[in-house]
């Protein structure tokens, strides 16, 4: 995890009451808007870069990230705010909002990545013009705090996100040659996990667990557990109904775990969903060793196994060297015997 990064958790418990304060409408869950495809990327595209979550204000780093834009054969554009510090956020809450507004309107940028995560999406989501965006679609790419903005564009933009690395991710092979195929070539791959114990491609995560067998289809929608826990009661997730559900989380002892998708089940979350992909958990541990304790799959098989839907764990998503991209609100297959994740449509038009 980055330096700087406020844990997470005491960082949420101010979400509460900055919604109170902004009088946010009745929490209820967005209908499902027709899923729109933005543009695909093209060699020499200008991309936009925006830190609507936490900072990095490190010249040499920010340099390292244009620098590997460039790498990809596209033009990076920062945002007037990108190297902003205000506490752990980049930023206040608006400037941030503003430069995520900016890049949706700039007719110049074609797609938008996100430089990191940490925290601070959520902050922003009443300053987001989501009728600005909405008539804008482009690409957005990052994951981790950034499944915020995936859900809320899912819920009030309509169109496809990329739930994959951030710009100042470390790009290995895997995860450059996956966001190529959905953004650039407009592919439907077939996503499945090499098997082996190479930590540099995989971190332990070789092996896939079945919990109900079976294939099932639907959009994919989710993302960070932990984020995506702390929006349920607000008017920010789309509808769940039949989607395929991805999670992935780190540094969350088991019983959070446990805590997190009971709220999603109590909420309505798990009990509307065709099947379920539960990717990385790193360093998922409690830090006594869990000594009587549940495991994670324990956790897992205990919350996914009585759905009835076809679910597993280990997919190549979240906080790791390699992971997939994947197209958020685009239909997929999953197959919970084999751990696969066929993509059945183009994410870019």
């Amino acid at each position: 995890m980055p330096l700087g990064m406020i844990d997470r958790r005491t960082a949420i418990q101010g979400l509460g009451a900055l919604s109170a304060a902004l009088a946010l409408p009745p929490a209820i869950a967005a209908a499902p808007a027709p899923t729109r495809k933005p543009p695909r990327l093209r060699a020499g595209d200008t991309v936009g870069l925006v830190e609507p979550a936490g900072f990095t204000d490190d010249e040499f780093d920010l340099a390292l990230i244009v620098e590997t834009v460039k790498a990809m054969g596209l033009v990076p554009k920062p945002a007037p705010h990108l190297a902003d510090r205000y506490g752990y956020l980049a930023g206040e809450d608006k400037a941030r909002a503003a430069d995520l507004n900016a890049m949706y309107a700039d007719k110049s940028v074609r797609a938008v990545f996100a430089v990191r995560g940490g925290w601070g999406c959520a902050r922003i989501l009443p300053y987001v013009d989501f009728g600005l965006i909405r008539a804008n679609p482009k690409l957005l790419l990052g994951f981790s705090d950034i499944t915020a903005l995936h859900l809320a564009f899912a819920a009030r933009a309509g169109f496809t996100t990329i739930h994959g690395p951030n710009a100042a991710s470390s790009w290995g092979k895997l995860s450059w040659d996956a966001f190529r195929e959905i953004a650039f070539d407009g592919a439907t791959p077939v996503y499945r996990t090499p098997q082996g114990t190479d930590d540099r491609l995989v971190q332990r995560s070789g092996s896939i667990r079945t919990f109900h067998p079976g294939k099932a289809s639907g959009r994919l929608l989710g993302g960070n557990l932990t984020v995506l826990a702390a929006l349920m009661g607000t008017p920010y997730l789309p509808d769940f109904d039949g989607a395929i559900l991805f999670l992935e989380d780190i540094g969350e002892a088991e019983y959070r775990i446990d805590r997190m998708l009971t709220q999603l089940a109590l909420g309505g979350v798990l009990g509307r969903v065709a099947g379920v992909v539960f990717g990385q958990c790193t360093d998922c541990r409690s830090s006594g060793g869990n000594l009587g304790g549940f495991s994670l799959s324990q956790v897992l098989k205990q919350h996914l196994e009585p759905l009835g839907v076809p679910a597993f764990q280990g997919a190549l998503i979240g906080h790791i060297p390699n992971q997939f991209s994947i197209p958020v609100g685009i239909r997929a297959e999953i197959d919970a015997t084999a751990g696969t994740i066929t993509i059945l449509e183009s994410a870019v038009a």
